[in-house]
C-alpha cells in the first residue's frame, strides 16, 4: 500500500531543507541539460515503487537546479516565493482543483474575487476592472490585447469574434521603440502582425516619449487604435508617463494597454508610486505575481477596465458545460485562454494576506534599496560604472568593451556566488542586474559588488 502521508512528509522535508541553504547556496547549477537528461534513465517496461521514483527524481535533477529562488539570483526580474505562497501553492496541487467556473470548484473562483480585488486595491486600478489569472506577463498582454482588437474593431463596426480579420479595418498598434518582446508576440499571435506597428520614439532612459506620442496620435487617419504603454522598462526601470499616454489614447478614441510586469507594482509603495501615476485612465493591464509579488510559478495577471468587453473576447460556453449559463457571476475562465487551468489565486491571496499593504510597500522598497545600494557599490569600483538612474531595482553596468562584458558574464554564472546576465542597450553590452526577491539583503548586494570587481580584476589580469 502506498504511503502517500509519508511520501509527502519526506517531500515537505526535502523542500524546507533545500529553502533553508539557498542563502549560502552555490546560485549556478552544477550539471547540465544533457547530465539530467541522462541521469533521469530509461522508460521502464513495470511500475516503480512511489519512494524509489521521488528519490530517483530528486537525484537527477538537483544538480540541475538553478537557486532562482534564493538572494543572489539577479538574471531576470524574477522573485523567489514567500513561504505562505509557497505553502498556498503545495496546498493547490495537492487540492487539485480546475479553476474553470464556479461548479468546477467555488473555493478556487472565490479566491480569485478576493485576491483580485485585493490586487486592484493594491495597484491603484478601477475597483471595477475584471480579474484573469492567468501564467505570467505573456498571457495578461496576449489577454489584454486581445480584448483590445475586439474593442477597437467593434467601435468600427466589424465583429473579429464572428468574421475574424480577413477584411476587418487595419488595427494600428503603437508601441514605444523599448517596449518588452511579449507584446510583438501577442501582436503576431494574434493576427495583427507586426506591420500593425507604429513605433514612437524612446527617451534617454528608454520611456515613451510622451510628445511623439501624442504628435503620432494626433497625425493618424481615425481607425482601430491600440497603444501599448509600459510600467518598468526591462534594462532601466524606467515607466511610460502613463497620465500623459491616457489623455492621449481617450482623445485619440483608441484603447490603452498598460505592460506592468514587474513596474506596476511600483503603485505598492508611497515612496514610488508617482512613477505610475495615471495608470488607472488605461483600458487594460498587465501584471506578473512570480515576479515582484513573489509568489511561485506560474502567475500572472490580467485587468480589464470593460469586463464585458474581456469576457466577449475570451470566453465561450457549450452544452456540456455545466455552470456556463446566461446570467452568471463572471470570472475564472471568462478572462484567461485555457480551461483546464490550475488553481492560482490560492497563492496569491496567501501571499497578501501574509502581507498586507505595508507588506508588500516595504518588499518594493526593500528591493529598490537594495539595488541603489548595489549601484553605489559598483560605481566605486575601477573601470565599472553605472550608466542608469535607479528608480526601480534594475541596474545597468558598464564593465568595459562587448568581448570583455561577456567574458565576465560567463565568470559570474560560472563562479555561482550570484547570477546575472548581460544584455545590449543602446547598441552597448552592458551587465544588468534585476533584484526582486524577498529575501535579498544588502549583504548580498555587497557580495554581487565584491564578485564583480574580483572576477573582472581576474579578467582584466589575465588579458594584460
Amino acid at each position: 500500500m502506498v504511503d502517500l502521508r509519508g511520501a509527502l512528509a519526506d517531500a515537505a522535508g526535502r523542500i524546507a531543507e533545500y529553502r533553508e541553504h539557498l542563502p549560502m547556496a552555490k546560485v549556478t547549477p552544477i550539471a547540465h541539460r544533457r547530465e539530467v537528461r541522462l541521469a533521469l534513465g530509461e522508460l521502464r517496461d513495470g511500475p516503480a515503487p512511489l519512494d524509489d521514483v521521488i528519490a530517483e527524481l530528486v537525484e537527477a535533477a538537483s544538480p540541475g537546479l538553478m537557486a532562482s529562488a534564493g538572494p543572489r539570483y539577479f538574471g531576470f526580474v524574477t522573485g523567489g516565493s514567500l513561504d505562505a505562497a509557497l505553502v498556498a501553492d503545495v496546498l493547490a496541487t495537492g487540492w487539485d482543483q480546475c479553476a474553470f467556473n464556479e461548479a468546477l470548484s467555488p473555493a478556487a473562483i472565490a479566491v480569485e474575487d478576493v485576491a483580485g480585488a485585493w490586487l486592484k486595491d493594491i495597484l491603484g486600478l478601477p475597483s471595477t476592472a475584471s480579474v484573469g489569472f492567468v501564467t505570467g506577463a505573456q498571457g495578461a498582454n496576449t489577454v489584454g490585447l486581445a480584448a483590445a482588437r475586439w474593442s477597437v474593431l467593434h467601435r468600427h463596426g466589424w465583429d473579429v469574434g464572428r468574421d475574424g480579420l480577413a477584411g476587418a479595418p487595419g488595427v494600428r498598434v503603437v508601441v514605444g521603440a523599448e517596449r518588452h518582446a511579449t507584446i510583438d508576440r501577442a501582436v503576431r499571435l494574434l493576427g495583427l502582425g507586426e506591420r500593425s506597428l507604429e513605433v514612437v520614439p524612446a527617451l534617454s532612459d528608454g520611456a515613451m516619449d510622451a510628445g511623439a506620442l501624442v504628435e503620432l496620435l494626433g497625425a493618424l487617419e481615425p481607425g482601430p487604435t491600440i497603444v501599448c504603454a509600459q510600467a518598468g522598462n526591462v534594462n532601466t526601470g524606467a515607466c511610460d508617463d502613463l497620465a500623459a499616454a491616457g489623455a492621449a489614447a481617450r482623445a485619440a478614441g483608441a484603447w490603452l494597454h498598460v505592460d506592468g510586469a514587474f513596474g506596476l507594482w511600483a503603485a505598492a509603495s508611497p515612496r514610488t508610486a508617482s512613477l505610475v501615476d495615471g495608470v488607472e485612465l488605461a483600458d487594460s493591464w498587465a501584471c506578473d505575481g512570480h515576479k515582484w509579488l513573489n509568489v511561485p510559478y506560474d502567475s500572472g495577471y490580467a485587468f480589464c477596465a470593460h469586463p464585458d468587453v474581456h469576457a466577449t473576447a475570451l470566453a465561450y460556453t457549450a452544452d456540456y458545460l455545466t455552470g456556463q449559463v446566461a446570467g452568471r457571476e463572471l470570472g475564472g475562465g471568462d478572462f484567461v485562454p485555457e480551461s483546464s487551468r490550475r488553481a492560482r489565486g490560492f497563492a496569491t491571496w496567501a501571499a497578501l494576506r501574509s502581507l498586507g499593504r505595508s507588506g508588500v510597500a516595504e518588499l518594493v522598497d526593500g528591493c529598490c534599496a537594495v539595488a541603489r545600494r548595489l549601484a553605489a557599490g559598483l560605481d566605486e569600483l575601477d573601470g565599472v560604472e553605472v550608466v542608469n538612474e535607479v528608480v526601480l531595482n534594475q541596474v545597468l553596468v558598464r564593465v568595459g568593451d562587448a568581448e570583455l562584458t561577456d567574458r565576465l558574464e560567463r565568470a559570474i554564472q560560472d563562479d555561482g556566488t550570484c547570477w546575472l546576465g548581460a544584455t545590449t542597450w543602446r547598441g552597448e553590452r552592458l551587465l544588468r542586474v534585476a533584484v526582486s526577491n524577498w529575501s535579498t539583503t544588502e549583504t548580498d548586494a555587497d557580495l554581487v559588488v565584491e564578485t564583480i570587481g574580483r572576477l573582472r580584476a581576474q579578467l582584466t589580469a589575465a588579458s594584460a
